[in-house]
């Protein structure tokens, strides 16, 4: 399939009756820097699901919905691929209310009835959790996205899916191997597509080569009811934050090296690193034929 070529067509034949875009789109800008901002997003996220064959037997997907730019910002993709036929599965929000002091229970459930999406909102209170078991001054982001996967996991399986879909970026996936780089000694990242331990789900990251800064001017356009993250995200010297830094200033000192990076992580050769697990350097002896690097 030529994305490239066929998404501007695509995106401006109307439906089976006649609307242009689903109703989530009533109140978009019709500029064309938007458009030309959609369309991309849309191509990246086409991208991916050819790349990791995402669409794969898939039927019914849960769709996580924080509140957040990007989350947001993922439905209202789907959404929109799905109004065209260009994504045959069934799509269903679900928000995950952790029991954060002052959250806006009703921001999510009003929004999402009122564009005509199908949802469910679960009550977990995670938030005690994390404040019982994390030190003082010690970062909560590891554990809350633990407890958040595994109810969503469970929450996935309750309705019948067979993907849960995230709405993680391409800073998310640069940002997560740079820490697993520099901080935990290893050359890991977020894949993807990843199948869960019981082999019953497959988790899918279908924003996975947008870039952040696309997501954020999409989510202002759009005009979605922010909700933010007041645990998490009020704390400070998180090592996240310090990747993102790093990874904004190389982008700002030599452009274009994010999207570099990105496709070094889909290019690996085992043969030029340091793990005898991946490759066979036991085996690579002078006079014989060398053991070939997959």
């Amino acid at each position: 399939m030529n994305i490239a070529a066929n998404i501007a067509d695509e995106l401006e034949t109307p439906n089976a009756d006649g609307a242009i875009a689903h109703a989530l789109f009533a109140e978009a800008p019709d500029s064309v820097s938007f458009n030309k901002l959609r369309k991309r997003l849309l191509r990246n996220v086409r991208q991916a699901f050819d790349d990791f064959a995402m669409l794969k037997g898939q039927t019914r997907w849960l769709i996580g919905l924080s509140g957040g730019k990007d989350s947001y910002g993922l439905l209202a993709l789907l959404l929109d691929l799905q109004w065209r036929g260009l994504l045959p599965v069934e799509l269903i929000a679900c928000n995950l209310d952790q029991g954060q002091p002052n959250f806006p229970k009703h921001i999510l459930p009003e929004y999402l009835t009122k564009v005509g999406v199908k949802h469910r909102i679960e009550y977990r209170d995670t938030y005690s959790i994390v404040k019982e078991k994390v030190p003082e001054g010690a970062t909560y982001c590891s554990l809350c996205s633990r407890l958040r996967r595994g109810n969503l996991y469970r929450i996935a399986k309750e309705e019948g899916c067979d993907a849960l879909v995230l709405g993680h970026h391409r800073e998310d996936i640069l940002e997560t191997f740079f820490m697993n780089f520099f901080h935990g000694g290893r050359l890991a990242s977020m894949p993807a597509k990843l199948l869960n331990d019981e082999g019953n789900l497959v988790l899918l990251r279908p924003l996975a080569y947008c870039a952040e800064d696309d997501m954020a001017k999409f989510a202002a356009a759009m005009q979605f009811p922010i909700i933010p993250c007041d645990l998490c995200g009020s704390q400070d010297g998180l090592q996240r934050n310090a990747m993102k830094d790093m990874l904004a200033d190389i982008e700002r000192r030599m452009p274009g090296r994010k999207d570099t990076m990105l496709r070094a992580l889909a290019h690996v050769n085992p043969s030029h690193l340091l793990d005898p697990k991946l490759f066979d350097f036991a085996g690579l002896m002078a006079g014989e034929t060398a053991p070939k690097s997959e």
